[in-house]
């Protein structure tokens, strides 16, 4: 079990949370949520003792926890199978030792003795099979047998964070802490991590910005919100809904209040000054028990998030024909053909590094085809989400400024206004372009979108860095507007909720598939999507 007891922590004047206790307990497996800012990975930092509380509070740990690290090259200099098994301290420490004793020409009498413990250490921990465990861990987030002896540093990024959440998954942690451990996963993968979290049997706490995945895994929520942390039953959508009844409940019993308040008011005006003053004194304690419940505010905040065009496109929006690249050898598409027409919204989905972003690129022209043609209607202009934020926002300004250089006449208070629908409130607005969040980069370049206001919507993994009231807000501004969309993503509600048509890479080449999502998975399982990317 995992025991906090009255942790408190803030920064300067701003409190996360104060004089949390809580309990995690073996065989749930947690959702901490809140939106960005709220303090998640700051608690989970807590939990796993990287950081201190603010005050005297304690946090009681099992013996054994998995951590999801989010330095991605701190180990390049080891192979991938032994960072992985690494991620069993003790067992891990145990071979180190061994390896050096056996190094010794001449053991004493004690070493021999140490020896035979660290035989017996590693056998506890299941250590003559600690490979064969780890690499099956491996392969199931996407990492094959022929790369686990190479060097973390032959991986690219995200490969190494997915052997770092092998890591944090291997040697039969009594608790694991995933810090958003879907970020650099495909939907093969997310399915697989799923399925090995439902056989987890320890304490998982896990902080993700996926809707689905919160509710595919979860038992309940550790919900970070007015101050302090309240756990919830069951996943995130049912946390929502008794957060909402909850809140209704007491601004009900509120207005009750007030209207009893207001009845027993007016009989006390009425005779204050009469005969009856048992009577008004009674009434007038009536009135203080019957005082409203003070209601703190919620930090949950959710973006207004809604497209707009100048100008529709005309009916046929884009023509594809023998679309075809390769790179160093590697074909990502071959003769790709496609005819898109207004109002058509296009997920393009796959695993990573198989080529979804190059192909927005060489539909943009920002990349050339090694082959084929591809043709816009003229007024077919588009407004486009990078995978990179750094790219698009230069730092040296303010979010104002960087979004004022955007207008064409809409004026000053139409870019405050909008600032102000995408959270930018009061001081926000004057923050240094450099010192964004990623959550606050996300919203300043999606109201750069709302601002463009161009028939068709490019995005490229638009929620990596978004809460989850802000996917949600997203996905809702995409289903409602006129134009039309491409999105590149792995969060499937989002697809779910947004997408018309299928862009797939699977084994056998890209495919177009003309219908939603769930109609697509019931004809292509998650197993069909390319199961390995270039590198």
């Amino acid at each position: 079990m995992i025991i906090v007891n009255e942790v408190s922590k803030g920064y300067g004047s701003r409190t996360l949370f104060d004089n949390v206790s809580v309990k995690f307990s073996p065989g749930n497996r947690y959702g901490l949520t809140g939106p960005n800012g709220a303090g998640k990975s700051t608690f989970m930092k807590i939990l796993t003792g990287e950081l201190e509380a603010s005050n005297a509070g304690t946090i009681t740990r099992p013996r054994k926890v998995g951590v999801l690290k989010q330095d991605q090259f701190a180990y390049d200099n080891e192979r991938i199978i032994d960072t992985v098994v690494m991620g069993n301290e003790i067992l891990w420490n145990a071979f180190k030792e061994r390896d050096a004793l056996c190094e010794v020409e001449n053991l004493t009498e004690e070493q021999m003795n140490r020896l035979g413990e660290l035989e017996v250490i590693i056998a506890d921990e299941n250590g003559y099979v600690a490979e064969f465990e780890a690499a099956e861990i491996l392969r199931g987030i996407g990492i094959e047998d022929d790369d686990h002896e190479n060097l973390m540093s032959t991986l690219a990024t995200d490969y190494k964070f997915r052997v770092l959440l092998a890591q944090a998954l291997f040697g039969e942690p009594q608790a694991v802490l995933l810090d958003e451990p879907t970020n650099h996963l495909d939907l093969e993968s997310i399915h697989w991590l799923e399925e090995f979290l439902w056989q987890y049997e320890g304490i998982l706490v896990v902080i993700s910005h996926d809707r689905h995945f919160l509710n595919s895994v979860c038992t309940h929520i550790a919900d970070i919100d007015y101050d302090t942390i309240i756990v919830y039953p069951g996943n995130y959508d049912d946390m929502v809904e008794h957060k909402m009844q909850a809140r209704q409940s007491i601004e009900s019993a509120n207005k009750d209040k007030a209207k009893k308040i207001a009845q027993l008011q007016e009989f006390v005006q009425r005779f204050a000054a009469g005969q009856r003053s048992s009577q008004v004194q009674s009434r007038r304690k009536e009135m203080v028990r019957l005082a409203p419940e003070q209601m703190k505010r919620s930090n949950i905040q959710r973006p207004f998030i809604r497209f707009e065009q100048d100008k529709p496109s005309g009916r046929e929006v884009l023509q594809v024909k023998n679309l075809t690249k390769a790179f160093d050898g590697n074909v990502l598409f071959k003769d790709f053909n496609i005819d898109l027409l207004r109002g058509e919204k296009v997920a393009i989905i796959g695993s990573n590094g198989v080529g979804k972003t190059t192909l927005l690129r060489c539909l943009m022209g920002e990349l050339e085809a090694d082959a084929g043609s591809v043709k816009w209607t003229e007024a077919a202009t588009w407004s486009y989400y990078p995978q990179d934020y750094h790219d698009a926002i230069t730092p040296g300004s303010t979010a104002l400024d960087w979004l004022m250089q955007y207008m064409v006449d809409e004026g000053h208070q139409h870019v405050r206004g909008l600032l102000g629908k995408m959270l930018f409130s009061g001081e926000d607005s004057a923050k240094a372009t450099e010192n964004l969040s990623g959550g606050e980069a996300a919203r300043l370049l999606l109201a750069r979108m709302m601002m463009q206001k161009n028939p068709v919507l490019v995005l490229d993994e638009p929620t990596n860095h978004l809460d989850l009231e802000a996917v949600s807000a997203l996905a809702e501004g995409l289903t409602m507007f006129p134009g039309t969309v491409f999105v590149v993503s792995h969060d499937r509600d989002l697809i779910s909720d947004v997408a018309t048509r299928i862009l797939a890479f699977t084994p056998t080449g890209l495919r177009d598939f003309q219908g939603t999502y769930e109609e697509y998975l019931q004809d292509n399982p998650l197993k069909e999507l390319a199961g390995k990317g270039k590198r």
